[in-house]
């Protein structure tokens, strides 16, 4: 199945194919190292607006050597201030689908993960990256601003100092260091990535529906409160959790010895 709007419908722009229960989501511009244009933006809207049934979590990656080398700064037209906001607007809109849609998502990092690529890979759940993996955001060099989401997204990942960081200076940060500070989460050789994302979605596949929804919606919620706000929201959060049939019978199974323990295979 692919998903794709504008470019003369490319049908390579975005493609998708599923797995079990997992949706693969790939970058398809390996001749323009997957620089994100408007039409790729749209697709990511669609497919996260329209996940297929009996799909329990995504894994969004690149073709070719680079996740996403960013904007592609072809189409970067001469836009007013309010063609400007609306053109901004579209990317949050579009990324908030992929943070608060239905399934959690994986995102698998190598080559370029630059500009718009890192606002991407900023609004998935998990980030697993391979060793080839580099991030920068070459804006401030470019005499522009973030506009996809990055200011709101990538500080609570590393911090504003960091961030400011990179934009001032054009820092490049390496896999490594990227992993160091929060950017990944899990850092694998090259050519390895994909087995264990996979090996992560099939475990959230594995949650109860209302964990994983309370960790997409709620728990971004929670962070974003005041104490009092976020306490309120943790004990209703748990009350519904626990209240729920499949939760019920989870603990039924560990109280009886038939679960896994922690730290189990």
């Amino acid at each position: 199945m692919s998903i794709n709007n504008g470019e003369q419908q490319d049908p390579s722009l975005v493609q998708t194919e599923i797995k079990g229960e997992i949706l693969l989501v790939r970058l398809s511009r390996p001749q323009k190292r997957n620089a994100m244009n408007d039409a790729t933006v749209q697709a990511i809207e669609a497919i996260f607006s329209n996940i297929p049934d009996g799909v329990k979590c995504a894994i969004i990656y690149g073709e070719g050597k680079h996740f996403s080398a960013g904007l592609d700064l072809s189409e970067l037209t001469e836009r007013d201030t309010m063609q400007g906001v609306h053109h901004s607007r579209m990317w949050h809109r579009a990324l908030d689908k992929v943070q608060f849609g239905t399934v959690p998502v994986v995102a698998l990092l190598h080559g370029a993960c630059v500009g718009g690529g890192l606002e991407l890979a900023s609004a998935c759940h998990i980030r697993v990256a391979e060793a080839s993996t580099f991030y920068a955001l070459p804006e401030g060099q470019r005499g522009i601003f973030v506009g996809g989401g990055a200011s709101v997204r990538l500080p609570k990942l590393i911090g504003m100092a960091r961030m400011a960081d990179m934009m001032f200076t054009g820092r490049v940060i390496t896999a490594d260091e990227g992993n160091t500070i929060g950017i990944s989460q899990y850092i694998t050789e090259d050519g390895k990535g994909m087995e264990k994302a996979i090996e992560l979605a099939t475990k959230i596949c594995g949650n109860a529906g209302i964990t994983n929804y309370a960790l997409m919606h709620v728990l971004p919620r929670i962070a974003d409160a005041s104490q009092d706000q976020a306490l309120m929201m943790e004990s209703l959060m748990a009350a519904i959790a626990q209240s729920a049939p499949e939760a019920k019978e989870r603990l039924k199974q560990f109280l009886e010895g038939k679960a896994k323990k922690v730290g189990e295979l």
